[in-house]
This record gives C-alpha cells, structure tokens and sequence, in this order.
C-alpha cells in the first residue's frame, strides 16, 4: 500500500491525527491548568532559559579569553625568545 507523503508525515490518515493532537492539547491544558500554569508564562519561561543559556555562552567565552590572555603574556614571549635563540644553532 503507498502512502501518500501526508500520511507518512501525520503517521495515519490527517484528520483522525488533528483531532487527537486537538483532544490531548486540551486534556494538557486542564493539567497545566489546575497547577496555575498559563501560556504566557510558560512561553516567557522558555525565552527566559534561553537568554540565560545565551549568555552563560558568552560568561564562558569572556571567562576563556582571560584566561589565555593572561598565559599568553607568559607563554608566547618564551616561545619568542627560543625561536630566536634556535635561529643561531644548527640542526643536527
């Protein structure tokens, strides 16, 4: 039997699927509900964790940056230093 690309996309015929996914919407929205959950709240929730999450990003990056700034100040003027000391050797 081929399935057309809707079927295959819903998993069953498109019109029994809707009126499940509408059914359980409404049965999780009378749970959300009674515990004093509310679409706006929930949705400001979600972008609130994601701006935290966004700028936890940048916290770690400014945090790394410092880091290899302060070793850099240590380690590249050494490095300098033996390239230019190696210069004058011959390598065996």
């Amino acid at each position: 039997m081929d399935k057309t690309n809707m079927t295959r996309f819903f998993g069953g015929s498109p019109g029994p699927v809707v009126l499940r996914l509408i059914g359980l919407s409404v049965v999780v929205g009378v749970i959300l509900s009674a515990l004093n959950l509310h679409p706006r709240q929930v949705l400001n929730h979600i972008v609130s964790m994601f701006e935290h999450i966004y700028y936890m990003g940048f916290d770690a990056v400014q945090w790394a940056l410092e880091y290899f700034l302060l070793g850099a100040l240590i380690v590249f003027p050494i490095w300098l230093v033996m390239r230019v000391l190696k210069i004058g050797r011959k390598e065996p």
